[in-house]
């Protein structure tokens, strides 16, 4: 290790490494609960740096974990003593950005709000929005194909990205930076790499889609009376907004309840006397049109029934506080801790049945300790879902595992909707995903990293893999 190190060195500089102290004060993931172990951290400040980097860790079978913003939840930045962390962030700069194509071309480490910026001074918009957005890396978004509060309307990261840069395990880079929009020109070999976790590659630049700038917003927050006539305004709001729907986030009481009148972390803009609530976003470019559009779509609501309490954010710092109950993520782990997270998707309709038949089962298991906070995207099918038993050992949170996924495959859904599998949800990926697709998933890592250097144990086993 000791040479491998001192070569590696050789490569990024004595900036580009770091050991001892300054890898154990580092964070392994977002909840802050576990501590870098690697037996050091590489920092490349180019592609090329780090093809080099990988090309010396190829010939000495060493195995590898990448870190971004490490903002992730599922254990995918955890790295043992034997590993080496690669950190993207010296890889931190907006290469160009081009307001005719709509592109800009950026590097891994590059955080998601630099990008939201740097859009928005030239007149277009990045649509990719997630409360982490200040720490995140387009990297990362990229690897774990984020999704976020937008994706009614823009889709996930991966409809963002037209090409992309990466490094494969044996050091070679393949560039496949493609700034059009068609080019069906063979495999779109970019898809390989978005959403895999950085299993099959390190990615390290980017070539991103840029929307026309949505200067005029309109939210409001609202109170529904039942999951049906959330489900009925959701298909209403989208049809009368004409198309400017950006956001449909819904809260369950329990977690609107929680935010503002239990912990009093919030002032609540309605009061918590609802089942459900729901925030509406719409972007466009002229406000009073849209601002006339949206409060007509709302009034319909409420003849109609679907919404019994409303209120429209009239600035911006009204607007922040709306959102702010729904992604107060840190007030939901102080107030729930020891929290257990969990992240899935599935059919629309079945979604009510599901949760109130979780919250019996952890009710009647855990009559004194549970607790159950639900919120997320309704319109992608993204639940989140926050639960504490008074305890997180091994064998509690087990079991919570299993009621919380094993309904999931009798309904279609999936394990992960946004997060990714990393550590944490490997054991359950046969729930969501046929014996066909894994076996293809374990060719495929195979194929392109046979030594399993890359965020090895990650996603899938390690008994599929043979070492060479």
């Amino acid at each position: 290790m000791d040479t491998l190190l001192q070569n590696i060195q050789e490569v990024v500089g004595p900036n580009g490494l770091l050991t001892g102290s300054d890898v154990s004060q580092r964070s392994a993931d977002w909840f802050g609960d576990a501590r870098c172990e690697a037996a050091a951290i590489i920092r490349p400040a180019s592609t090329q740096e780090l093809s080099a980097v990988m090309k010396l860790c190829h010939a000495a079978g060493q195995p590898v974990v990448t870190h971004g913003g490490v903002t992730g939840v599922v254990q995918g930045a955890l790295a043992s003593t034997d590993e080496l962390v690669i950190s993207l962030e010296r890889m931190n700069q907006i290469e160009s950005l081009d307001p005719v194509g709509g592109l800009m071309i950026v590097q891994a480490g590059v955080p998601l709000q630099a990008v939201q910026e740097s859009a928005e001074e030239v007149g277009l918009h990045f649509p990719l929005d997630l409360g982490a957005r200040g720490s995140c890396t387009i990297g990362g978004n990229i690897a774990t194909n984020a999704g976020g509060v937008r994706v009614i309307r823009f889709g996930m990261m991966r409809q963002q990205v037209l090409g992309l840069e990466a490094v494969l395990a044996n050091g070679t880079i393949i560039s496949s930076m493609n700034q059009m929009l068609k080019n069906n020109a063979g495999y779109d070999l970019k898809q390989l790499f978005i959403g895999s976790e950085g299993t099959l590659g390190i990615v390290t630049r980017a070539v991103l889609r840029l929307q026309p700038q949505l200067p005029c917003e309109q939210t409001a927050l609202v109170a529904v009376p039942g999951f049906d006539s959330l489900t009925r305004l959701l298909q209403q709001m989208g049809q009368q907004l004409a198309g400017s729907l950006s956001a449909f986030e819904v809260m369950w009481h329990n977690h609107y309840d929680l935010m503002g009148r239990q912990s009093g972390r919030h002032t609540p803009p309605i009061a918590p006397d609802y089942p459900f609530y729901a925030i509406i976003e719409s972007l466009g470019v002229n406000d009073e049109t849209d601002r006339e559009l949206f409060n007509r779509a709302l009034e319909q609501a409420f003849e109609d029934g679907l919404i019994c309490d409303a209120v429209l954010a009239q600035s911006d710092k009204q607007r922040e506080g709306i959102w702010a109950i729904r992604e107060d993520i840190e007030g939901l782990i102080q107030e729930l801790k020891p929290i257990l997270a969990f992240d899935i998707s599935l059919p629309i309709p079945a979604m009510q049945q599901y949760v109130e038949t979780l919250e019996a089962q952890l009710m009647e298991r855990w009559p004194d300790t549970g607790r159950v906070t639900v919120f997320g995207h309704l319109g992608d099918g993204n639940l989140h879902l926050m639960l504490s038993i008074g305890s997180s050992d091994e064998e509690s949170r087990h079991e919570v595992e299993r009621l919380v996924y094993e309904p999931l495959t009798e309904l279609g859904g999936s394990i992960s909707a946004e997060h990714g599998i990393g550590l944490e949800k490997r054991d359950y990926l046969h729930l969501c995903r046929t014996p066909e697709e894994i076996t293809l998933m374990r060719t495929l890592k195979q194929a392109m990293d046979p030594q399993n250097l890359l965020n090895r144990h990650k996603v899938l086993y390690q008994s599929a893999y043979q070492v060479v």
